[in-house]
């Protein structure tokens, strides 16, 4: 794994350098003493994780990662505050450390971002924009993305509902997300991905598709309304 480290605090990016020198498949691709630096770092160069602090001069780690988009590295927060963990989780991130960050809390983030990125890289695969290639059990099987009613975030897994069953894949949702055509499929809370032309009715916070009711988070609520042009 290429990780960027980025943290205002050169203490702090020393300590999670010697971590990362005790892991023998990460390299340290740079350090970065503020985020503005690490965005214009990541325009000229892909790396697969950024170990992130939060509170810094300008800039914001949170902010950056919203900057970043959807094609980005998976993140590993590193911060001294307790509070932004649900604010950050929303955004989906591999794992939220409170510093100070000890080797086993360490290891034990890196075995998540890896479980990502090798799930980015092999269980959810493209052929075009009509399906994708899922990993069921031990078949590799091809799903109609027309098929997708939503998708479910479920611990380490994913369950993606069609009309007649669910698969339950080895990946995160962001994942699903970045593979599945955003014209078509709206994240509309933490764990819920939904195919917006699937959608039967909306009432109380709650969307039904396919009999199947789907919570609306508040964060999401204005950009789905928005997206479904509601009179």
């Amino acid at each position: 794994m290429n990780v960027l480290i980025i943290d205002d605090n050169a203490i702090a990016r020393s300590v999670l350098k010697k971590l990362c020198s005790q892991q023998k498949d990460i390299v340290v691709a740079g350090e970065c003493a503020a985020a503005e630096e690490a965005y214009g770092f990541l325009k000229e160069q892909a790396v697969d994780l950024l170990l992130l602090d939060i509170e810094m001069p300008g800039m914001t780690g949170l902010q950056l990662v919203e900057n970043l988009g959807r094609k980005r590295p998976v993140i590993v927060f590193t911060t001294s505050k307790k509070e932004y963990a649900s604010e950050a989780f929303d955004l989906n991130v591999a794992d939220y450390i409170v510093k100070p960050v000890t080797p086993a809390r360490f290891v034990q983030a890196m075995a998540k971002a890896r479980q990502i990125i090798e799930s980015n890289e092999e269980e959810v695969k493209w052929e075009d924009e009509e399906f994708i290639f899922i990993r069921d059990s031990l078949v590799v099987r091809r799903l109609r993305v027309e098929d997708i009613l939503f998708a479910e975030a479920m611990g380490d897994y994913v369950k993606l509902y069609t009309p007649q069953k669910f698969y339950a894949i080895h990946t995160t949702l962001k994942a699903v997300e970045e593979r599945l055509p955003a014209s078509r499929f709206l994240r509309v809370h933490r764990s819920f991905l939904v195919a917006l032309n699937k959608i039967d009715t909306i009432q109380d916070g709650v969307l039904i598709i396919g009999e199947k009711p789907v919570p609306v988070a508040d964060a999401y609520r204005k950009q789905l309304n928005s997206r479904m042009n509601i009179l």
